[in-house]
């Protein structure tokens, strides 16, 4: 550490997940010095949890890596009391995230889908920016992705004398898809993975396309002439695996980090409390503690001390990427935000910044779930365990020491990506079929993959919701508190028209639809359950018991002469310098069906925003 005020670096990026790693890496390949701090500790090489795809339930509830969030669905308790997974003495719904090196990027599904052209021209048209533009976005997909699932179409696309429609052979991340041979010794799933596409078919009026080209491009659906099009389709599932192991921001880090380890300066244990400014409102450093287990989210907070008062400054720039729920609570901790709620904790105001911690978004998701007539065959010795040290591991695990069989994967088995109604236009709905017992999150929700292997789970997903009316405020100006998170669903949210209801209904009749041909396979449906039959009654039970994963919009980008702004279309908050957001929190709208994948996308763009600055 430098003397008080001295830079110790160029940049200082606070958080690693999808949008600050990413950034802190290529701001160090780009030959500037970067300190990143990340409030969580790393994983450690022997846990398994960040390391296993199928292990990503089980991640999410590790007490080395999870920040445990309690959210509230509505704000009337009668309400918020009618959902099962609402846990009273923590006021809330649990919101899994992780406070580890990564982020949530080491406990996410891993899927890894570009989202809508419309998502990108939303943003050039609000900001007057064309550089948001999607074709000019594609570029960054394009960029980052190392899709080796592509070899054999690669060689396809040749022999055929076709030109293939993307590129991504190259990037930091890699993309696999699952290996369909998985499923074909599993007969059950197997039959029951087909009468469900093929009722799909049907129903939807799917195209089975009878050109090669075109059932070449339907296997994946990052391929651009896909994405142009927005076709539907059952769809092979994009995952962000290299050799059957997760990979994301944190394998990205660690490589550049050995690479220019004169650039790239991990500080883990370290809670950013706030940012420090100089008279003109330029950002020059973050306040931080050092300690392990700092912020209440975390398991056994407290119980390694208070943490140390640490200072850090940067020559250049200060880069909040701490997420939708944490960049807020950090932009209002240091005197930006809404006037009036600052006040009322005795936080100096530095700029009356309205939208910070408002217009929160999510999608809804929910499950229908089903309990099959006997164990599946996939799941045939399946301890969803990495072996105790000298112990011998289940035949799984050991296939997936090799990098093969069922653990390299995400667990779903099948992806539908469709539309509500056929007057939208272009697809809201992805339902993806699980070989597992899925109804939400709570605490305590991942056991049932251990448990339970006769169950078939349809997760429905509706994307472009409408409900803009959540928000993130304080609780108090301690910054180890948790901020207030209220998502104010249905019929507290402003989604007048009803659309985000409706369309999950569609989702769970579509659900239904595609299982009624197995029903053979099937015992009985146990969510929402055969006596869930019309849709008022579908209505009320997702009103129940819908949830969502997916925060983003809190920070929203837009024109300084929208009051509800927080950033400008390069990144920077209004009314300082020096000072930007790059994470979920900046999109005006929810992108997409996974927020993964766009927010990598933005933390490219504003890894080259922010260097042409520099060099300027």
């Amino acid at each position: 550490m430098t003397r008080q005020g001295q830079p110790d670096c160029d940049f200082i990026v606070v958080g690693s997940g999808a949008g600050g790693g990413p950034l802190a890496a290529n701001l160090a390949k780009a030959g500037f010095t970067v300190l990143l701090l990340e409030a969580g500790d790393d994983a450690g090489p022997d846990n398994y949890n960040c390391q296993v795809p199928c292990f990503h339930a089980f991640a999410s509830e590790d007490d080395a890596l999870k920040w445990d969030f309690f959210v509230r669905h509505y704000s009337s308790d009668e309400r918020q009391l009618r959902d099962p997974k609402f846990v009273a003495d923590r006021g809330g719904v649990l919101y899994p995230r992780a406070g580890t090196l990564g982020g949530c990027t080491v406990h996410n599904a891993m899927i890894t889908l570009c989202p809508h052209n419309s998502d990108w021209n939303h943003i050039a048209e609000v900001t007057g920016d064309a550089s948001w533009a999607s074709g000019r976005m594609q570029r960054y997909f394009q960029r980052i992705e190392k899709c080796e699932y592509q070899r054999l179409r690669k060689l396809l696309y040749s022999l055929l004398r076709l030109n293939p429609s993307r590129h991504g052979f190259g990037g930091w991340l890699a993309t696999n898809v699952a290996d369909p041979d998985l499923v074909f010794p599993d007969h059950e799933l197997k039959d029951l993975i087909w009468e469900s596409a093929m009722a799909a078919i049907r129903e939807l009026e799917l195209p089975l396309d009878d050109k090669l080209e075109d059932a070449l491009t339907a296997l994946d659906p990052n391929d651009w002439r896909l994405i142009q099009r927005s076709a539907e389709g059952i769809r092979q599932t994009p995952l962000a695996t290299q050799g059957g192991r997760r990979i994301g921001p944190r394998e990205y880090l660690k490589k550049v980090q050995k690479a220019h380890p004169d650039k790239l300066r991990i500080q883990t244990g370290a809670l950013a409390t706030r940012v420090l400014f100089d008279e003109g409102n330029r950002a020059v450093g973050v306040e931080y503690l050092s300690g392990r287990k700092l912020y209440r989210a975390g398991v056994g907070a407290g119980q390694h001390g208070g943490g140390v008062m640490m200072q850090a400054y940067a020559a250049r720039e200060v880069i909040l990427a701490g997420g939708a729920f944490n960049s807020p609570q950090l932009l209002m901790l240091s005197g930006i935000g809404p006037q009036d709620h600052l006040a009322r904790f005795g936080i100096p105001v530095r700029v009356d910044l309205p939208g910070v911690g408002q217009n929160l978004q999510d999608r809804y998701e929910i499950g229908v779930v089903n309990r099959v007539k006997n164990d599946f065959a996939l799941l045939k010795g399946a301890t969803f365990d990495a072996p105790a040290a000298g112990a011998t591991p289940d035949p799984i695990f050991a296939q997936w020491l090799k990098g093969s069989g069922l653990y390299t994967t995400n667990g779903a088995v099948i992806s539908v990506i469709t539309r509500s109604a056929a007057s939208r236009p272009e697809p809201d709905l992805f339902l993806f079929g699980l070989a597992g017992l899925f109804k939400g999150y709570y605490p305590g929700y991942s056991k049932l993959f251990r448990e339970h292997k006769n169950y078939f789970t349809w997760g429905v997903l509706k994307a472009h919701t409408n409900n803009t009316a959540g928000q993130v405020i304080l609780r108090s100006n301690d910054p180890l508190d948790v901020p207030q998170i209220d998502f104010r669903y249905f019929d507290e949210g402003n989604d007048a028209s009803g659309d985000d209801l409706e369309s999950v209904v569609s989702g769970i009749e579509l659900a239904r639809m595609m299982t009624r041909r197995a029903r053979g396979l099937i015992e009985a449906e146990e969510l929402p359950g055969e006596e869930v039959r019309t849709r008022d009654e579908i209505r009320q039970f997702v009103k129940d018991n819908a949830w969502g994963h997916h925060a983003s919009c809190t920070n929203k980008m837009g024109l300084q002469s929208d009051r509800m702004a927080v950033v400008d279309s390069s990144f920077r908050v209004f009314g300082t310098h020096g000072l930007r957001v790059v994470d979920a929190s900046v999109f005006p709208r929810i992108p997409g069906f996974f927020i993964v994948a766009p927010t990598y996308m933005i933390s490219e763009k504003a890894s080259d925003v922010i260097t042409a600055d520099a060099r300027r």
